[in-house]
């Protein structure tokens, strides 16, 4: 893989800002109190790279939207991070916080710098804590790993990120491969600090091109910033209560396993606007039987956490993984102040050793506890298949939606005739006595409201419906839990 371009700080600003929008926060650097040699080295150093520093900071705007930002330049002393650069970035953050705007930041940098040692060290510290801060009060924080992003910038403000992308081949790692290779002996292991290593390993959440920043920071902004819009999808009337099921629950159970069903990714192609995928814990792991996003369903912006039936199968069942990406979308929901929207459709967890031991059934204690403890709008929707704990985990928001063929039971119908008969043939006969389906559901108190399905309906018109049901519930909190 080639080595990515190197964007210079002022290169990146004219990029993502719009024109004429750039306002500096930046004041002059002090640097007498160094000795004389260093003194000559950031002097060489600002005539190389047409900075001050190592860090720029300011605000302007992207597609209209006021941002602050901080941009790291490489040329200036690898784009190491001195006192007056931490100070630099800790003070642009914190007026971010007081004037309630979101940060983007731009990072190239080989760590902290050495000249300056341990002093300059713990600076990441305040970093750090300057941007919890900001987080704390529900304000957005982005993050762009430019090539190279190593040492203690990616140990700290680089791995913060409610949001955070790299750009193609871009190195990026706890420690540079030089420093590896001359402490070790050996060189460390090709291709794993790489960029596109890390997004497949959910540590960060995509691989963009530079170019496409200012699109990725107005989508996220679409959602974190933008106010709710009215509604535009026609709503169906909501089955009424005590409606009686004319068939075979059975029926509905073989529909939703069926071809053709409608999927989570169907509620976003037809019912969604600025959608950003989030991939991964962002702590190393990734299953992407569970889609996480940034999106607007019909003019409501929320954080949307769903089971991809379209990725679960046999050999790739929702693994203990998969229910730590959802709690990180509750996180997320929970301190970006939006709400949460969980979409059910699955067959069942993993049943494994590797799901034993990967805490598959503290996994669903802590979804369960998570939802029933947040403070922002929660919606929940049996969308087909709910199948066993891991349906469960997603199940208990403030306003549980079904469509009208959706279902949930404690087992796969087969499993529960297994247990009360001793094989699985009688697993229609259970799913009826179980009382598995939506409209037993709705009479039972357990869901707030069905969609009702025609025969006619296909993904497309299904996906609207639900979506349509959603955002009403979403536009008039006084619905929560009718």
């Amino acid at each position: 893989m080639s080595t990515p371009r190197r964007w210079s700080a002022r290169e990146m600003i004219d990029l993502v800002l719009d024109e004429g929008s750039y306002e500096s926060w930046d004041t002059p650097v002090d640097i007498s109190g160094h000795g004389e040699a260093y003194q000559a080295e950031l002097r060489a150093a600002a005539e190389k790279a047409g900075t001050d520093e190592s860090v720029l900071t300011g605000r302007g705007t992207v597609r209209g939207r006021p941002v602050a930002f901080v941009v790291n330049e490489f040329r200036f002393l690898a784009g190491s991070i001195g006192v007056a650069a931490a100070t630099r970035i800790a003070a642009a953050v914190r007026r971010a916080t007081a004037e309630g705007l979101p940060v983007l930041a731009s990072t190239s940098s080989g760590g902290t710098r050495m000249q300056e040692g341990t002093r300059a060290f713990v600076q990441m510290v305040e970093i750090s804590r300057a941007l919890m801060e900001h987080r704390g009060a529900g304000l957005p924080y982005l993050v762009h790993l430019r090539h190279p992003t190593t040492g203690g910038v990616y140990a700290s403000w680089g791995s913060l990120g409610h949001v955070t992308v790299a750009e193609p081949g871009a190195l990026v790692g706890f420690l540079g491969p030089k420093v590896y290779e001359a402490l070790n002996g050996k060189p460390f292991p090709e291709g794993v600090q790489v960029a596109e290593n890390l997004a497949a390993h959910g540590v960060i959440d995509a691989v963009i091109p530079v170019e496409s920043i200012p699109a990725l920071v107005d989508h996220a902004l679409g959602v974190l910033v933008d106010p709710p819009s009215a509604p535009t999808l026609e709503r169906r009337d909501p089955v009424a209560p005590g409606t009686a099921l004319d068939h075979p629950v059975w029926d509905d159970i073989e529909a939703t396993r069926g071809e053709g069903r409608v999927g989570v990714r169907d509620l976003i192609r037809y019912g969604a606007a600025s959608t950003l995928r989030l991939k991964g814990t962002d702590e190393g792991e990734r299953d992407d039987s569970v889609l996480i996003a940034l999106t607007r369903l019909d003019g409501q912006p929320c954080v949307l956490v769903g089971q991809d039936r379209s990725r679960q199968t046999p050999a790739t069942p929702m693994g203990p993984g998969a229910l730590r990406e959802a709690r990180r979308a509750m996180e997320l929901a929970e301190e970006l102040r939006l709400p949460l929207v969980t979409v059910i459709d699955t067959p069942g967890a993993e049943l494994s050793q590797h799901a034993e031991e990967g805490a598959m059934a503290g996994e669903i204690a802590r979804c369960i506890a998570g939802l029933v403890t947040m403070t922002v709008p929660t919606v929940s929707v049996i969308l087909g298949q709910g199948c066993g704990g891991g349906a469960l985990a997603l199940l208990p928001a403030s306003t549980v939606l079904a469509t009208e063929r959706g279902w949930l039971s404690p087992l796969p119908p087969e499993g529960a005739s297994v247990i009360v008969h001793g094989e699985p043939s009688r697993a229609a006969e259970m799913a009826s006595q179980q009382k598995v389906g939506a409209l037993d559901l709705l009479a039972d108190g357990d869901v707030h409201g069905v969609v009702p399905e025609t025969a006619e309906d296909t993904p497309e018109t299904l996906a609207r419906a639900v979506v349509a049901e959603i955002a009403a519930r979403l536009a008039d909190p006084a619905r929560t839990g009718s």
